[in-house]
């Protein structure tokens, strides 16, 4: 059932209430660490499946003013939500087993939400915008992402020469440190190329950045709890780098642009993402699930991206795919008929 957009406010409820959820539970703990859990991890999935609801596109042209303030909101929660967590790990304050719930709870949260908060960020024209992003990204241990997805994933999508695009038949924890280690050193490759090419001075290298907010975070880690506190950071830091790369190898799983006679690649279309367009998971993720669609518009303001009859479609909530990615086998002989249909819809130009 295809109808009008999703509203602004179901945006912003969607991905504001994790925050809300997470803060309580450190405070109260009990029912509301539950609750954020349930909220991340099972209640997406299962509105997504009983109610068959794909929201309509916005009209063209359509513009959004409140857009960028959820994405600041989501974006300074995050900021919060993380060393928020790691006191309320390595304090005495909650139970062991309300430690966990708050563990995965705000991994998720961070997986979920803030990082596709943050990855429209970094899409923004605005610094201040960008930065937010950039350092959502460095708190996580993932500065790079901020460079290498504009720079070379967007670029080179679908194509040998991006290390996100996953390959027909490769397992997710092959594909993992292939895109974390090529990301990393080819989103460096395209900074120093894009510094070489200006001649005005551009301040300090992006990576250098990244790598202090990296030790500035750990740092604030070990005034929090010390040892622990830096431990119970890079775990979650872990979690969410772990959605990351799944999202990324879910989104482009086994889809290829044509080679052209000239050599080069085929322009990127609809035709060249994975899209899970189900109704909550859309809210949650500020319509990250619809991925055709800002690779081919990376500027367009994410309540304004659009399904098009070319988009590949998947069955499965984008986070209920995530978790499927991790058995390599079920995965395979879940997208076989998927992969077999585009590729006969594609047949012509498939020539990789």
């Amino acid at each position: 059932m295809i109808d009008k957009p999703l509203p602004m406010a179901a945006f912003a409820a969607a991905s504001l209430s994790p925050i809300l959820l997470i803060a309580l539970g450190v405070w109260l703990g009990g029912g509301w660490l539950w609750a954020a859990f349930l909220y991340m991890a099972v209640l997406v999935i299962v509105l997504d499946q009983l109610i068959p609801y794909v929201a309509g596109n916005a009209p063209e042209g359509a513009e959004f003013p409140a857009a960028d303030a959820v994405l600041v909101a989501v974006g300074l929660g995050a900021v919060v939500v993380l060393p928020l967590t790691v006191w309320g790990i390595t304090s005495d304050h909650l139970a062991a087993g309300e430690k966990i719930l708050l563990f995965l709870g705000t991994g998720y949260f961070l997986g979920h939400v803030a990082h596709p908060a943050a990855h429209e960020l970094i899409h923004r024209s605005s610094r201040g915008l960008f930065r937010l992003g950039a350092l959502i990204y460095a708190m996580v241990l993932y500065g790079h992402h901020a460079s290498a997805h504009r720079l070379v994933h967007h670029r080179a999508v679908a194509t040998p020469d991006d290390p996100n695009s996953a390959r027909p038949g490769e397992s997710f924890w092959r594909f993992a440190p292939r895109a974390w280690l090529g990301g990393f050193w080819q989103g460096k490759a395209a900074e120093d190329a894009l510094r070489a090419r200006r001649a005005t001075a551009l301040g300090l290298h992006p990576y250098v950045w990244y790598l202090g907010l990296a030790l500035a975070s750990l740092g604030l880690a070990a005034a929090i709890g010390g040892f622990a506190g830096v431990l119970v950071w890079v775990a979650l830091a872990a979690h969410t780098q772990l959605q990351q790369l799944l999202a990324d190898y879910v989104q482009h799983y086994g889809l290829a642009r044509a080679r052209l006679p000239d050599g080069k690649y085929e322009p990127v279309s609809d035709r060249h993402s994975w899209n899970t367009p189900h109704w909550f998971s859309s809210a949650l993720m500020l319509n990250a699930p619809r991925h055709s669609d800002h690779h081919a518009h990376p500027s367009r303001p994410y309540p304004a991206l659009r399904l098009s009859a070319e988009a590949p479609l998947l069955p499965w909530p984008l986070p209920l795919a995530c978790a499927m990615a991790m058995a390599p086998r079920l995965w395979k002989r879940l997208m076989r008929p998927h992969l077999a249909r585009w590729r006969a819809l594609h047949a012509q130009d498939h020539v990789l």
